[in-house]
């Protein structure tokens, strides 16, 4: 598997509306990454990274294991403090802020260990990424509280979970697992999602699936920037490639020319 990172010009699973037709060189800059570097004691995990996120598009983070592309979501989401350099959100800095402090700015993300919560419902899991609603006897308050079953539904019935609403994540199937997060996700009024590895160990239906929700939400206005080993979900998902390995940014460009580079391959696969 040597020479080219996109193996097949034709993937099994094409998605309307990807990549190859969007302009996105002079959409508006959302997130900035700015000469961003992190060392834990002698390893330097992210060295001088810059890195532009811009709207209404899929950023697709590329690279061998161990190149840095969690740690660069941790320190976007303030879960880890960089070593130097700086993350601007729509023009104002985000170090030093709290977790919870840049997810209402409109940043949201997902882990590999997907944090949900167990002993909850599909439903509850969804409905603590919404803000709280007013109390019913205030004016409105009932009007909200069906607003929001409207939309808990409308989620649950698009990721294949309305016949799960009741049950514990605990009890879901791996693959309802991964699609509780992505509802999670979906129940917040964020502009950029941070997708950790989200269709990793999805059966062939559970993933075009995953792919059609994405591109639909893309298509709504969210921008998302996702972290992906599955070449299948990169060639037919990605706006933008970067391409980082042992923490410094190789390469940030349109698909074709990221996924067509013999040398980037060689890393890629380990062969360099």
């Amino acid at each position: 598997m040597s020479g080219q990172l996109n193996l097949a010009q034709e993937s099994a699973h094409p998605v309307s509306g990807a990549c190859e037709s969007r302009q996105v060189d002079d959409r508006e800059v959302l997130l900035e990454i700015g000469n961003l570097s992190k060392s834990f004691g002698g390893l330097q995990a992210i060295d001088d990274v810059s890195l532009n996120l811009r709207a209404g598009i899929i950023t697709t983070l590329v690279g061998p294991n161990g190149a840095g592309k969690t740690t660069l979501f941790n320190m976007i989401t303030g879960h880890i403090q960089p070593s130097a350099g700086d993350v601007r959100w729509q023009g104002q800095s985000l170090i030093g802020r709290a977790p919870w402090r840049i997810s209402r700015q409109g940043i949201a993300r997902t882990f590999q260990d997907l944090r949900l919560f167990t002993h909850m419902t599909v439903e509850e899991n969804v409905l603590t990424m919404m803000e709280p609603g007013s109390w019913l006897w205030q004016p409105g308050g009932k009007t909200r509280k069906a607003a929001r079953s409207d939309k808990v539904s409308e989620i649950l019935e698009r990721t294949g979970l309305a016949n799960k609403r009741h049950t514990r994540a605990l009890d879901l199937a791996y693959a309802e697992r991964k699609f509780l997060s992505l509802a999670r996700i979906m129940a917040t009024d964020s502009r950029l999602w941070l997708l950790d590895e989200p269709a990793s160990g999805l059966d062939p239906n559970s993933y075009t699936l995953f792919l059609q929700l994405l591109r639909e939400e893309v298509n709504e206005g969210i921008t998302v920037c996702i972290i992906e080993h599955n070449l299948d979900i990169v060639v037919n998902i990605s706006d933008r490639i970067a391409f980082l390995d042992q923490g410094k940014l190789l390469a940030d460009g349109d698909p074709e020319t990221i996924l067509n580079d013999p040398a980037l391959a060689a890393i890629y696969f380990g062969e360099r």
